[in-house]
């Protein structure tokens, strides 16, 4: 016995499925891939907008079939979609294939987000270890973070000795494809549904969007979606152009000095991204310690915290002192990985498990709109005045925004 819960089979399981989710070999190197492709910041921009928009348009359809089909059916037929899109990305030679392959990424996160989290929650109410959710997620979340941690790694290592950021989605597939054969072993019991007696799918599908509509009429539901879903809408936003700074990083470093370029800013990116995640893994773990604290202020004191980090990050990057834009940058990724667990949980707790799927589906709807809407916003304003002066302007904006809304209320 452990906190209150064994550290059963399924406890494991669901560690590894998080492990293996995150071995997200093209992440570290994901915009340098796209840069690699001749195009521009606003194009760039206008992917990410893509994928947020698939997303945007079949995320609740995606958490309402989820939860009137079942949840493991569901991960399944993320898993394949995934892998799909790597290959798709693989072997893209216009902007017009980049579009699919971030078509169908977006098809496989829509079946993916809120899915597993709600098989989770799920598991522990059979087990009676409701109250022991935010530490429970936190740990099987710092097993996520440990695996971007690895994954990062070796993704350095596959540009090092690869040469080249397109045969890194083709390594991607193989943990996907063992995380598939993983959700198969999950026991039947997780494969929930509403109304499991029911046979008529339409029937669950309207009794979930009757419940979910019900839920979203509730201000503190709202309160609640509305700050996870703006934190991580930013982060994805602005995440991957840190990118550049790993590299400008790079090249000043006095050794390795025989590798090309995209060798040398391989293997240090690598290196960096090991580094972030690992201390994101402890910060989940962390986040179980303040979950007795009062969760509104810690979500309301790390949400300004991490706005005021992007801002410093921004005003670094356009003087170019690199080493300090980045570990600001690093913070907001601890930070997130504070709120997550934290937030998680709170909306958990919140909801009903039937329909928890359907609510994080429509948390993440928000995300995306603000995601596809601050990308496009970056790219626009980075093609124009640089990544610095982008990244100084949103999270002012955001950090603005947030106290006046904050002084409001009060």
């Amino acid at each position: 016995m452990s906190a209150g819960f064994n550290k059963d089979l399924q406890f494991y399981k669901f560690c590894l499925y998080g492990f293996l989710k995150n071995q997200k070999f093209y992440e570290p190197f994901f915009l340098l891939f796209l840069l690699s492709k001749d195009i521009s910041y606003l194009k760039v921009g206008i992917l990410y907008g893509i994928k947020e928009l698939v997303v945007n348009i079949l995320e609740i359809p995606g958490g309402i079939i989820a939860d009137s089909v079942g949840r493991k059916r569901t991960m399944i037929i993320s898993l394949i979609f995934y892998c799909i899109s790597f290959i798709t990305f693989y072997f893209s030679e216009s902007y017009t294939i980049l579009v699919v392959a971030i078509a169908l990424f977006g098809i496989g996160d829509v079946f993916r987000t809120g899915t597993h989290k709600a098989m989770i929650y799920d598991y522990l109410g059979t087990q009676g270890w409701d109250d022991m959710r935010v530490y429970y997620y936190g740990h099987t979340r710092s097993w996520s973070m440990v695996g971007s941690a690895l994954s990062a790694l070796m993704a350095g290592f596959i540009v090092l000795y690869g040469g080249s950021y397109d045969r890194i989605f083709l390594y991607s597939i193989v943990p996907y494809a063992l995380n598939l054969i993983l959700i198969l072993s999950y026991p039947e019991s997780l494969n929930r549904t509403l109304d499991p007696d029911s046979n008529n799918k339409i029937t669950r599908m309207g009794q979930a969007s009757r419940m979910l509509l019900s839920l979203l009429k509730q201000a503190k539901v709202l309160r609640l979606i509305y700050s996870s879903a703006i934190h991580t809408a930013y982060l994805r936003a602005v995440k991957d152009y840190i990118q550049l700074v790993m590299i400008n990083l790079a090249m000043l470093l006095p050794f390795l000095i025989h590798l090309e370029e995209e060798q040398k800013g391989g293997i240090f990116i690598g290196v960096t991204y090991f580094l972030i995640f690992l201390a994101s893994a402890y910060a989940s773990r962390f986040s179980s310690l303040l979950a007795s604290r009062s969760r509104r202020n810690m979500t309301r004191l790390t949400l300004f915290v991490s706005f005021l980090f992007g801002t410093f990050s921004g005003m670094a990057f356009t003087y170019e002192f690199w080493l300090a834009s980045l570990l600001a940058f690093a913070a907001i990724y601890v930070m997130e990985n504070i709120r997550k667990p934290l937030l998680t949980g709170a909306i958990a707790n919140e909801v009903p498990k039937e329909i928890l799927t359907s609510v994080i589906s429509a948390q993440s709807l928000l995300r995306t709109v603000m995601t596809a809407l601050l990308a496009l916003i970056f790219g626009i304003v980075a093609d124009h005045f640089g990544i610095g002066i982008s990244l100084f302007a949103i999270s002012s904006l955001l950090l603005l925004s947030g106290l006046a809304i904050t002084v409001k209320k009060s």
